[in-house]
């Protein structure tokens, strides 16, 4: 997806413009939501561009466009969660090459050991934890953008957090000094 394209789908379907703005909008932060969620930016990529494929075909049967950043949120969490449902997608694969560095892969040392740490998280905590403390939702709207109570929504955050107290170690109650509200 190239940054500030717009899709363009030809047809020049009724709703080509509204959803055009809408994408022009919000594509940046559903992309950085799927990378948070993923930990690369080329699968982010893939993510976003079927979300945002999957809200296209829904959008003239959308009732309400005040709920449609809820709504792009649940299809990215949605199509992360079923890419790591399946097991040939969590297969390794051995190359001659070393793997390849994103050129977006930018921010200060706690930001890239918080992001290194997160992707060690199990994909459903990780997923909590991404909506809860970068998307900033509240348990209530975390749990309805996963489709699960809000029990599950703190269980599964105290263990994404707990987790992530382990592999950060010493660094964590420094990171949670520096911005990390403990939410």
């Amino acid at each position: 997806m190239i940054e500030g394209h717009v899709p363009s789908t030809g047809s020049g379907s009724p709703w080509d413009g509204e959803f055009a703005r809408y994408f022009g909008e919000r594509a940046h932060n559903l992309r950085a939501t799927a990378y948070l969620l993923c930990g690369d930016w080329h699968q982010a990529e893939d993510i976003t561009q079927a979300a945002l494929l999957k809200l296209y075909l829904a959008w003239p049967r959308l009732s309400r466009h005040d709920a449609l950043d809820a709504y792009a949120r649940k299809i990215v969490l949605r199509t992360f969660l079923s890419e790591h449902r399946r097991a040939w997608r969590k297969r390794e694969r051995l190359t001659d090459e070393p793997p390849e560095t994103a050129a977006e892969q930018s921010g200060t040392e706690h930001e890239m050991l918080v992001r290194q740490a997160l992707a060690t998280v199990a994909p459903k905590q990780r997923a909590v934890l991404v909506l809860r403390y970068f998307n900033d939702l509240s348990v209530e709207d975390t749990a309805a953008a996963l489709g699960c109570s809000t029990g599950t929504v703190k269980s599964q955050s105290s263990r994404g957090l707990a987790t992530l107290r382990k592999r950060l170690g010493p660094h964590f109650s420094e990171l949670a000094l520096s911005g990390t509200d403990g939410r």
